[in-house]
């Protein structure tokens, strides 16, 4: 499947009932999926990949990807799956090998996966 652009805009031809996507984003798929999981850890599958963009398939993909990894640990709970994230994971790119997916979690949540909840600051 491929996706038309406009040449001079950088957006994708909207989906059917849905608005332009850009182009290209900073952050890939598994990157949205973990942010998703990480938000929300009671997370549905179909709600991941809604928010992602993305097929349901893919976003299992994806979830099976990271768990894989030792991103996440899938739980089923009931009829329901539980997420959690591992943390202090390391990025696989070499160039941010050293750095700790924590660190984009918490730019995107309020908190890394395993910290304590912030106190409330004083007024």
């Amino acid at each position: 499947m491929t996706a038309e652009r406009s040449a001079d805009s950088g957006q994708e031809a909207p989906g059917p009932g849905g608005p332009a996507r850009p182009a290209w984003t900073f952050l890939t798929n598994h990157g949205h999926v973990l942010l998703s999981v990480a938000q929300e850890p009671d997370i549905l599958v179909a709600d991941i990949a809604e928010r992602v963009g993305i097929t349901t398939r893919a976003a299992l993909q994806i979830l099976k990807d990271l768990e894989s990894a030792g991103y996440l640990l899938r739980t089923r709970v009931g009829r329901r799956t539980h997420y959690t994230i591992r943390p202090h994971q390391h990025f696989r790119h070499p160039a941010t090998a050293a750095q700790e997916v924590d660190g984009l979690i918490s730019l995107f949540t309020a908190a890394a996966p395993g910290d304590a909840p912030a106190a409330p600051a004083e007024p």
